[in-house]
């Protein structure tokens, strides 16, 4: 397992340490990060604590906006404005998903570029497209990357599956994995026959919010597993994967929820001190 290979805690401990010294070298100690949150999503809930716990922790400035799911989109929109003008607000991040009627591409897409810190707008995705290394990188693709080169994956003539459908994540892994040279397999939870897909791959890698959407039947038994995302069901965290299934078999798979939260929450505060940066050239 990734696990017994790699001490997760130790590296995001590591890094968060790292994070904490850079931030405590900057002339401005008024940083702030705004979290927009709609509704009472609990995986979102458990996601935002982590987010918050470890802003303190670096010493970044953490303000959450807690929003009714019957909210308007309009309203939202002006919060939004009104948080791009806001000149103690560093960095805006709208916690995703969004409630149904809220349209969660011009959500994105109105947040100040320069206070994109999930690197979720247009302009940043083309970003990551062209592979404009002088930037930042959206957090979960990127912890994705992080995982692999900790492993020492080489991706060069591997197949890899990515089993999911969003503009944030999926395009923008998809596109780094394909500038590292692997044969990528693009598929969502609807895909007819996937185990067709996941039995060819190197690797799957999965955040469809589907409970154990995959099971050991439908990979082979060198297949490495990248879980990365979760659902919450009566208060009991199901990954994508089947992990016990999948890890008693001893295939390489990453622990769901721990895996993913500490470096992707890791790559956030990154994020965050690189953007001020960008912003303070």
């Amino acid at each position: 397992m990734f696990i017994m290979i790699i001490d997760w805690k130790k590296i995001a401990s590591e890094r968060y340490d790292e994070i904490k010294s850079l931030i405590s070298g900057l002339k401005d100690s008024k940083i702030k990060l705004v979290v927009i949150l709609v509704w009472n999503n609990p995986s979102s809930l458990r996601y935002i604590r982590q987010k918050e716990k470890w802003a303190s922790y670096v010493w970044i400035g953490f303000e959450l906006i807690h929003l009714d799911e019957n909210v308007s989109e309009n309203e939202l929109f002006s919060i939004i404005e009104r948080e791009n003008k806001n000149s103690e607000t560093t960095w805006i991040l709208v916690q995703i998903p969004l409630p149904k009627h809220i349209d969660e591409k011009k959500v994105i897409n109105l947040i100040n570029p320069l206070k994109d810190v999930d690197w979720f707008t247009q302009i940043n995705q083309w970003k990551v497209l062209i592979w404009d290394s002088t930037w930042l990188l959206p957090c979960t693709p990127a912890w994705v990357m992080d995982m692999l080169k900790y492993q020492k994956i080489d991706l060069v003539w591997k197949v890899v599956t990515v089993i999911w459908k969003s503009n944030i994540v999926w395009k923008p892994l998809t596109m780094l994995l394909i500038n590292s040279s692997a044969t990528v397999i693009s598929c969502n939870s609807k895909t007819k026959d996937l185990s067709k897909f996941t039995k060819m791959s190197d690797i799957v890698i999965l955040a469809a919010w589907k409970p154990w959407l995959l099971t050991l039947e439908m990979i082979n038994n060198d297949t490495i597993v990248i879980d990365v995302w979760f659902t919450v069901v009566d208060w009991k965290i199901y990954g994508d994967a089947n992990y016990n299934e999948i890890e008693s078999n001893w295939n390489m798979i990453t622990p769901v929820p721990w895996g993913v939260w500490l470096l992707t929450v890791v790559n956030l505060m990154n994020n965050v001190y690189k953007s001020y940066l960008l912003q303070n050239n």
